[in-house]
């Protein structure tokens, strides 16, 4: 609000510069004395502090969620220790085994088919899980195929997440024919049966441990590609991309530090799963006689050599290498649903 001396001191300005003379000079500030001039020079001369090292945070409360989901789940503890135990068996086999099965000097015909319990034919080790008919030891002959069916799943899942998640996150970014060549593979591949696809597989190539691995790459690589796909198109429109683009950052930069490990939760939740499926399939296809060679028997080929001796009463034979294929697949499977409710957001 407008007071009479303010608008008489705006009048005499006005007058004074329509009469061409010179407008008084602001007033100076006087330079300040005493305290005010030791804090202005103090302020004036203190050096600029850098901004503090901000350390990362070792737990988020997301992670903190998962973590806690996991423990409140008794199924998820024991089949985590269950597998942990199995798999220290597994690696510790070859020091405790009463037999390598794969030795075929080692392998006696007089202790063939001998139930559980029984000593060999020189009284020097006892089969307490019994023998086949070509007198191996079904226990070091199970561990043993433990750890074929397990290396087995492991390295087809690895090599399938590892094509599925680059051709799933080169098809959602570039789009455009990429997107359309990686899609109609898929869809070939999924269009046939499995066992049908690694049964013709193997006919092929033939027999062995790494043609099993390649047959099962090829027939669960496009479950990944698709999965994969799906969630890089989701994530790709929010804005941490567009930010990333507009700083000119590389494509491939984006798609593997930026895009990928907000994608890769539901990969690995089914991965964890498909483990178990691989085991199975490797099984089977050693169960039909075109999985590993029979100097190097699976759990699949186990079952296969017992079976026909079911209906004469040598059970242990089919049923032990059952039961541990069984105990192993059971395992995975409640390990990979529990982790799958703990990433569910809505749960």
């Amino acid at each position: 609000m407008f007071t009479l001396p303010s608008i008489f001191k705006c009048v005499g300005r006005r007058s004074v510069v329509a009469s061409g003379q010179a407008a008084p000079p602001a007033p100076q500030q006087q330079p300040a004395s005493g305290a005010a001039a030791v804090v202005t020079a103090a302020v004036a001369t203190a050096p600029v502090d850098r901004v503090p090292h901000v350390e990362p945070l070792r737990t988020t409360p997301a992670r903190a969620t998962i973590l806690r989901k996991l423990r409140s789940r008794p199924s998820a503890k024991k089949s985590l220790l269950a597998l942990g135990l199995l798999i220290l068996l597994i690696v510790a086999a070859p020091f405790f085994a009463p037999q390598n099965p794969y030795d075929l000097l080692a392998l006696d015909i007089m202790d063939g088919r001998l139930p559980p319990g029984s000593a060999n034919f020189d009284e020097t080790i006892t089969y307490w899980l019994g023998t086949d008919a070509q007198g191996r030891d079904m226990l070091s002959a199970i561990l043993y195929g433990l750890r074929i069916s397990l290396f087995v799943g492991l390295c087809a899942v690895l090599i399938s997440v590892a094509i599925g998640v680059t051709l799933g996150l080169l098809a959602a970014y570039r789009g455009g024919w990429i997107d359309t060549v990686v899609m109609r593979a898929v869809d070939f591949i999924l269009g046939f049966p499995t066992i049908l696809v690694a049964l013709v597989l193997l006919a092929v190539v033939g027999r062995g441990i790494d043609k099993v691995i390649i047959a099962l790459v090829v027939v669960q690589w496009a479950h990944y590609a698709r999965i994969m796909r799906g969630r890089a198109l989701q994530e790709r429109r929010k804005e941490y991309i567009e930010a990333a683009q507009n700083l000119g950052f590389p494509a491939w930069r984006i798609m593997l530090v930026h895009l990928m490990p907000n994608c890769i939760g539901p990969v690995m939740v089914f991965a964890t799963i498909q483990i178990a499926t691989a085991i199975t399939l490797e099984a089977t296809l050693s169960f039909l006689g075109v999985g590993v060679p029979v100097t190097e028997p699976s759990l699949g080929l186990l079952i296969a050599s017992g079976f026909e001796y079911l209906l004469s009463g040598d059970y242990w034979i089919s049923i032990f290498p059952g039961v541990a294929l069984l105990l192993l697949i059971l395992c995975i499977n409640i390990a990979g649903d529990r982790l799958r409710d703990s990433l569910d957001p809505r749960r």
